[in-house]
């Protein structure tokens, strides 16, 4: 558990020098990463130490490749999402390889953060339902408030969401504590 802990360590002094911060003063990949473990933890409490590892890594050092250096499309979103993730396998590869991690544990890691294998791999799934959790919880709201004025966008947004999750994950989003005018918005994208 040792080195679980330093490459945890590792990863969240990375995240501390987020520039961006919450309204609490946290860096925010700091307080993304934490709410990513808490999430894992109450959702999949025997969670392996490559899966930790991959949860806590999930944003690691995202402020470095900004959304705005990529065209404002589908297109560019995508092309952003791809370069993030391999960026966040081959840091997290880095700081694992100091902590003492083999190369396949880093590889699992890796694949992991790359969401390769996700309907087939029960890690890789539930890496996916907990980050799917947490943009419910922790985040819905805000990209709600910027979007108000397309309704039907968000709902679309909630049924890829929604589809991406296993359903245990389903089971545990019906559960969260969410605001009304979210849950709504739920009702409406799980419509036939």
């Amino acid at each position: 558990m040792q080195r679980l802990s330093q490459v945890i360590e590792a990863i969240d002094q990375v995240n501390a020098s987020d520039p961006n911060l919450e309204p609490d003063g946290t860096p925010r990949e700091l307080a993304y990463s934490r709410k990513m473990t808490q999430m894992l933890m109450s959702f999949e409490p025997e969670a392996s130490e490559l899966l930790q590892i991959a949860a806590r890594a999930q944003h690691i050092k995202r402020w470095s490749i900004p959304r705005d250096t990529y065209p404002m499309d589908r297109t560019g979103y995508l092309t952003w999402r791809t370069k993030l993730k391999k960026f966040h396998g081959a840091l997290t590869g880095e700081l694992m390889h100091t902590c003492g991690y083999a190369p396949e544990e880093v590889h699992h890691v890796d694949d992991l953060l790359n969401k390769r294998q996700l309907k087939t791999d029960t890690e890789a799934q539930c890496l996916e339902d907990v980050t799917c959790l947490v943009f419910l919880s922790y985040y819905f709201e805000d990209f709600l408030s910027k979007h108000e004025a397309e309704q039907d966008k968000v709902v679309e947004i909630l049924r890829k969401t929604w589809k991406k999750m296993s359903s245990k994950g389903h089971a545990a989003a019906l559960n969260l504590q969410l605001s009304e005018k979210t849950s709504i918005l739920v009702k409406r994208a799980l419509e036939p």
